[in-house]
């Protein structure tokens, strides 16, 4: 797939329906500098949304991937089964997402603890005090280390050596 061709076929295709990048990202309901991203081929669309795409376009998703019109209509299983993955790959972000927010919540009330705690005077306190202070620390340390990870994509590549590293034992 050539994101440059793709690009500028969504340019052509905004043109053809005379509106400005701003126009569209509002309908699409992304940012002007995301549609500017989409048609300078620096970036692609999720899945749901060049569904969204097509559909406001009025064009099939393969004639938006391959960058130019095609002849022939897309098969309606075709269709449906990329319709189905888009309804899946929504499902598991959302799902992600979620365990994302009660992950967040949790280290932000550690944290919390930690600073009450801390204001206190009880978090420097041997014995149990100290012990959930630096416990409610340590969480929300591991927290925010987990989302770095999660959110920057090193996820996908701690699992790809992960798997090379169980291969070889």
């Amino acid at each position: 797939m050539d994101l440059k061709k793709t690009g500028q076929f969504l340019k052509c295709l905004r043109k053809e329906k005379g509106i400005t990048q701003e126009q569209f990202a509002e309908i699409m309901g992304v940012s002007g500098r995301t549609v500017s991203r989409w048609e300078t081929g620096s970036n692609m669309p999720d899945l749901d949304i060049l569904i969204q795409i097509a559909d406001y376009y009025e064009v099939e998703i393969r004639e938006i991937l391959d960058g130019e019109r095609k002849g022939g209509n897309m098969n309606k299983e075709l269709e449906d089964t990329v319709l189905k993955v888009a309804d899946y790959s929504n499902q598991e972000k959302q799902k992600v997402t979620r365990r994302m927010c009660v992950l967040f919540v949790c280290g932000v009330i550690a944290f919390t603890v930690y600073l009450v705690m801390e204001y206190l005077g009880v978090a420097d306190n041997e014995g149990i005090q100290e012990d959930v202070a630096s416990c409610a620390l340590g969480f929300a340390y591991g927290v925010m280390i987990a989302g770095i990870i999660y959110t920057s994509g090193y996820l996908v590549k701690i699992k790809a050596f992960k798997r090379r590293l169980l291969k070889r034992g």
